[in-house]
C-alpha cells in the first residue's frame, strides 16, 4: 500500500509563507512580461485569479470549519500560476471557474496545502481546456505585432509547427514576442525568476535542468527530416516548458523526495512532453506531462526509497 505524507516537505527552517513569498517574487518578471506583451487584459486576469483564489480558500476553510490559511500565501501562488497559464482573451468568469476548481476541488477537498496529489493550477488549466477548449486555445498576438493580424487565427510556435506555418525566430521566442498563454511566452523573464529561486534555495537545479535537457535531447534526436535533425532550442523556448519546468514541476507537494526519484520524475516529464507534442493533436504537452508524473510520485518515491540498514529495497 502507498502512503503519502503531508507536504510541503520543506528542507529547512524556512516558513511556508516565506517560501510562497519567494515564489511570488520570482513570478513577477513573467507577470510583467505578460502585461507588457498582452496589455491590461493580462493584468485583469492576474488580479481576478489571485483574488478569487484567496476568497475561495477563505470561504471553503470557513465552511469546513478549518483554520484560515490565506496568510501562508499559497492561494496567491496558485492564482498567479493559473493566470500565467491562461490566454489573455479568456473571459473573466472562466478564470474564476478555474480558481474555484484549483482551490476548492483539487486543493482543499483533499485536505489543503500538502495533501493535494497534483498541482492545483495545472489541474485547473487542464479542466478549463476540457470544458472550454475553444476559448483556452484562442491566442491573441502580442501588442508588439501588427494590429491587422486576426487574433483567433494567430498561432503559437507549437501550433505553427504542427500546421506547417511560418515559425517565429528564436530571439522573439526568448524575449516573449510570440503568441501563447500570458505568462509562458517570455523565456527570459522565467529564467530570471528561476535564478532567483535557485539563489534563495527554494528549488534546486535538478528538475528544471533534467526536464528541459530531456526535451532538448529528444527534440534534436526526433527531427522533422530524420534522426538528429531537430531544433532543440525551438522546443525549449516554445510553449509552457520554461514555466512548467521551473515553477510547476518543482512543487514540493507533488514532486519526489528521493534523489533517484527526482531524476526519474524529471526525465518522465520531458519524455511525456515530447510525446504529447509530436504524436498527439494537443496544442501543448507540458501540463499533461507534469500532471501524469504528479500522480506517479508516490510510486516513484516508494521504489526509490533507500533501504533501511539490514532491510530490502522497495521494488
Amino acid at each position: 500500500m502507498l502512503y503519502v505524507s503531508s507536504s510541503p516537505h520543506i528542507r529547512s527552517e524556512v516558513t511556508t509563507q516565506r517560501l510562497m513569498l519567494d515564489v511570488i517574487i520570482a513570478l513577477i518578471p513573467a507577470a510583467f512580461a505578460g502585461i507588457y506583451f498582452f496589455g491590461l487584459r493580462a493584468a485583469l486576469l492576474i488580479a481576478v485569479t489571485v483574488i478569487s483564489s484567496v476568497v475561495f480558500e477563505y470561504l471553503i476553510r470557513k465552511m469546513l470549519k478549518r483554520n484560515t490559511t490565506i496568510g501562508d500565501l499559497s492561494a496567491v501562488v496558485t492564482g498567479l500560476i493559473l493566470a500565467l497559464n491562461l490566454p489573455s482573451t479568456l473571459p473573466v468568469w472562466m478564470a474564476v471557474v478555474g480558481s474555484f476548481f484549483a482551490i476548492v476541488i483539487v486543493k482543499q477537498l483533499f485536505g489543503g496545502l500538502g495533501y493535494n496529489f497534483v498541482n492545483p493550477a495545472l489541474a485547473a488549466r487542464a479542466f478549463l481546456i476540457v470544458s472550454y477548449g475553444a476559448r483556452m486555445t484562442s491566442w491573441t498576438p502580442p501588442l508588439t505585432v501588427a494590429n491587422d493580424i486576426d487574433a483567433l487565427s494567430y498561432a503559437t510556435p507549437l501550433g505553427a509547427l504542427k500546421e506547417g506555418g511560418q515559425l517565429p525566430n528564436l530571439l522573439d521566442m526568448f524575449i516573449g514576442n510570440i503568441g501563447g498563454s500570458l505568462g509562458e511566452t517570455s523565456a527570459l523573464a522565467l529564467i530570471v525568476g528561476g535564478i532567483y529561486l535557485l539563489v534563495r534555495g527554494v528549488i534546486t537545479w535538478h528538475i528544471p535542468v533534467i526536464y528541459i535537457g530531456t526535451v532538448g535531447l529528444l527534440a534534436w534526436i526526433i527531427g522533422p527530416d530524420g534522426i538528429f535533425t531537430g531544433n532543440p532550442l525551438f522546443h525549449i523556448l516554445a510553449g509552457g516548458l520554461m514555466l512548467g519546468a521551473i515553477f510547476m514541476a518543482t512543487d514540493y507537494t507533488t514532486s519526489p523526495m528521493t534523489k533517484k526519484g527526482v531524476v526519474i520524475y524529471a526525465i518522465g516529464c520531458g519524455v511525456l512532453t515530447m510525446l504529447f507534442r509530436l504524436y498527439t493533436n494537443m496544442p501543448e504537452g507540458v501540463s499533461y506531462a507534469i500532471l501524469l508524473m504528479n500522480v506517479s510520485v508516490p510510486i516513484i518515491d516508494r521504489c526509490t526509497k533507500p533501504a533501511r540498514f539490514g532491510g530490502k529495497a522497495h521494488v
